[in-house]
């Protein structure tokens, strides 16, 4: 019988069980996670969107992932009865300085063979009444969802499916022994004959358990929320994006229905103090430590000083957070926003600064280690698994 151990129960690790489950239904399949829940950063703490795959370079597995996930996604939660809505999203160009990089952003699209549509500021308001812009792009595949509850049915389908998802068990040490991999845990041992790193935050120091050299390091960055207060949720009937700035894997502050009802602003993103940093009163020795030491984040940092000023200022003063909103939907006040809970991206960064802008997975020998997997990897989810499980070598035999 051949023996997966897949760690991490966010969104990636349980499809990727579950993906094992339905390809290899007489397999061991465990998942082990180190919070007592699954779904518990990352997926948890996203704004709930099920992107089209506007933004990805043609070809790149974002682009395709994205947009097949998209689908499938949609597809699973109808099976499952899990809560979805396809309201499609806007995305606005203020001005006309901003106009090219809509052209921009369409023709890409167009290229990954998205259903979009360039609108003049009119039409846009037309979906949505309270917005200001000179044109904008209308996707129609957007969607959103809870991505917790896509994982506690998830989880539930691969223990209906016969396998385990551990829950509270730290991985601390991977190697290999002969033919097998030895996971050590807070547990135990559990040996596998193949392991799939999902890890989320703590993909690179699972690699480095391994012995594996990552190519990049995890640098996390808070993504900081406000949503509208509930007399206010009149202003966005579904999302509102701004055109994004393409140097940086941020799409901007922006506003997004729910699937509760509830608008989300947001995020701010700043350079966390703590892989688990969800407020600025969370600081890590080690993690602190392991940025400071990067030349990676260095080198990124002397390039764009100016965009990490300003996101820092914003996070700082809700009168700037709303000013940026105000951009997309001139109603929008300070008073109308109440603080949301933050997020955290896990965000590959090279050793010369530059930002991994595409999912990033390393096989060796019978390991696979998800080492990129921010946003739109929740939208992706089923598709990662799919290209994961697809390319899992054969356990080996006796």
């Amino acid at each position: 019988m051949a023996r997966y151990v897949v760690i991490g129960a966010g969104i990636v690790g349980l499809a990727t069980a579950h993906r094992l489950t339905e390809e290899h239904p007489d397999a061991q399949v465990t998942v082990l996670e180190k919070e007592p829940r699954v779904a518990a950063h990352q997926t948890g703490h996203n704004s709930g969107v099920i992107h089209a795959g506007v933004y990805y370079k043609p070809g790149s597995l974002k682009a395709r992932l994205c947009r097949a996930g998209s689908a499938s996604m949609v597809r699973f939660c109808a099976e499952h009865g899990i809560p979805v809505e396809v309201c499609g999203k806007l995305i606005v160009a203020t001005d006309e300085s901003e106009v090219p990089r809509l052209r921009a952003l369409h023709e890409r699209a167009v290229a990954n063979d998205l259903p979009v549509r360039l609108i003049s500021g009119e039409q846009a308001r037309e979906y949505e009444p309270h917005v200001r812009g000179v044109a904008a792009l209308h996707v129609a595949s957007t969607g959103i969802v809870d991505f917790t509850t896509v994982c506690t049915t998830l989880a539930a389908l691969v223990e209906k499916a016969g396998a385990r998802v551990r829950l509270g068990t730290r991985v601390t040490a991977l190697s290999t022994r002969g033919a097998e991999q030895v996971v050590g845990t807070t547990d135990g041992d559990v040996v596998a004959d193949v392991v799939v790193n999902c890890a989320g935050l703590y993909a690179d120091r699972i690699a480095r358990l391994a012995g594996v050299v990552p190519p990049a390091r995890i640098v996390p960055f808070r993504g900081e929320y406000f949503e509208l207060r509930p007399d206010r949720r009149d202003l966005v009937r579904g999302l509102i994006y701004p055109v994004p700035d393409p140097r940086f894997p941020f799409l901007g502050v922006h506003l997004t229905r729910m699937i509760d009802g509830s608008v989300h602003a947001g995020p701010n993103a700043v350079l966390a103090t703590a892989r688990e940093g969800y407020s600025w009163r969370r600081f890590d020795v080690r993690d602190v430590a392991d940025l400071a030491g990067y030349p990676g984040l260095w080198r990124l940092a002397r390039g764009h000083l100016g965009y990490g000023l300003t996101e820092v200022r914003r996070s700082l003063s809700r009168r700037r957070f709303a000013h940026s909103l105000a951009r997309l939907v001139p109603e929008v006040t300070a008073a109308d926003l109440v603080p949301s809970a933050a997020g955290v991206r896990a965000q590959a960064i090279a050793p010369d600064g530059g930002l991994v802008d595409d999912f990033l997975i390393l096989r060796r020998d019978r390991q696979v280690h998800v080492l990129n997997a921010p946003s739109p990897a929740a939208t992706s989810s089923l598709e990662i698994a799919r290209h994961i499980v697809a390319g899992l070598p054969a356990p080996a035999a006796g």
